[in-house]
């Protein structure tokens, strides 16, 4: 991709959030510094970057283990269900090239397949799989990141002690979820990617939120419950053993996680908010619901293989039509609509927006609290 294609991109996304002014100023004041650092600044791309996050931080000196009976559950859940990370069978051999009895994902998932662009040459292919498998898997091990810092976070923000216990027992289980990921594309794969744009931006926002509920808003539900549905979606599809059986174990832990988000926000946006401050949370759901799904646009394998052969706005279209990204619409949002329904942010008013996304017939399956491990492994 050219300098300058890149800077008109970026400012074609900026452009985009600023779309939202016509749907929620609020939500566009929110979401667009985080934007600019992403899209413009290029943030994502350092390898190390600093993020101030204003929140408060509540104390809560009585110790009362009286409220919500769900987290005080989920914590005993919590506990009894750690694994030890070097349990995994690490000395497995993994051909990241190979498309046969062991491949990481069929090639009927590789973005182009089918179409007029897709090479003829199958051990091209294979090199071309190879570097999906890289970006997908790096973009779950940031998306990791992201959730390790902000369930650290949400241990401080939220106001409720049960809560605080569960969200403690998180952060163990996102520093299990780092440290697997990375070991993993590192040393398996040996292609780790940057962090994709759009996941830069959400993380960024919700980091950057004073306010506690965004933080479970943006992360429990949003990033753990598209990850729960992606790694579902690698779980299904995949013969490599190794990445099936650690792909088990923390689709086991992020089930507890979604689950989480929704004993902690239930109430809240359906009983104790404003109906103003509910249609912000709304309407900042769908905007992060759609960068969320735009960061598997595929951006970087275009730059990397085909940036000369087609263009930004056909290899958009080839993307949204193309296999995996349907799998994706289907499995991300079998676990984020449910979930947006359970509490409370799924009202007729922002229907019709999801509707346009080709989503709103996942409304009707089982939120996260009511779903089993194995219903998640079938899925």
């Amino acid at each position: 991709m050219n300098i300058k294609e890149e800077i008109t991109g970026a400012i074609n996304r900026v452009e985009d959030l600023g779309q939202m002014m016509l749907r929620n100023p609020k939500v566009a004041a929110d979401l667009i510094p985080s934007a600019v650092k992403g899209y413009v600044l290029q943030q994502g791309k350092n390898d190390t970057i600093g993020i101030v996050s204003p929140h408060k931080t509540f104390y809560d000196w009585t110790y009362s283990n009286e409220g919500n009976p769900a987290f005080r559950e989920l914590y005993r859940k919590a506990y009894r269900g750690q694994w030890n990370a070097e349990d995994l069978p690490w000395d497995t051999n993994v051909d990241p090239e190979n498309m046969g009895d062991l491949a990481i994902l069929p090639e009927k998932l590789h973005p182009m397949y089918g179409s007029k662009y897709y090479s003829k040459d199958p051990k091209h292919n294979m090199r071309e799989m190879h570097d999906v498998y890289g970006f997908l898997l790096s973009q779950f091990l940031h998306g990791e990141q992201g959730a390790l810092y902000a369930a650290g976070m949400t241990v401080e923000a939220t106001p409720w002690f049960g809560a605080k216990l569960y969200g403690a027992t998180q952060v163990v289980d996102e520093g299990r979820h780092v440290e697997v990921f990375a070991k993993y594309i590192i040393e398996k794969l040996e292609r780790l990617y940057h962090v994709n744009d759009n996941l830069f931006v959400v993380i960024h926002a919700l980091n950057s939120s004073p306010d506690w509920d965004i933080k479970f808003l943006g992360m429990q539900i949003m990033i753990e419950g598209l990850a729960l549905g992606a790694f579902g979606l690698f779980y299904k599809y995949t013969k490599e053993p190794l990445l099936k059986n650690l792909l088990k174990l923390v689709i086991s832990d992020e089930a507890r996680h979604v689950h989480y988000g929704v004993e902690a926000l239930r109430d809240y946006y359906t009983k104790e908010v404003s109906d103003k401050l509910r249609k912000d949370r709304e309407d900042w759901a769908y905007e992060v619901a759609v960068l969320l799904r735009n960061r598997f646009m595929f951006y970087e394998i275009r730059e990397k293989y085909y940036g000369d052969k087609i263009s930004r706005e056909e290899w958009e279209r080839t993307i949204m039509n193309s296999e995996i990204m349907k799998e994706f619409r289907r499995s991300l949002f079998t676990r984020l609509i449910p979930n947006l329904k359970a509490i409370g942010l799924l009202t007729d008013r922002i229907r019709p927006h999801y509707e346009k996304l080709g989503v709103i017939e996942y409304e009707t399956m089982k939120a996260a609290d009511k779903l089993s491990l194995s219903e998640l492994l079938a899925a």
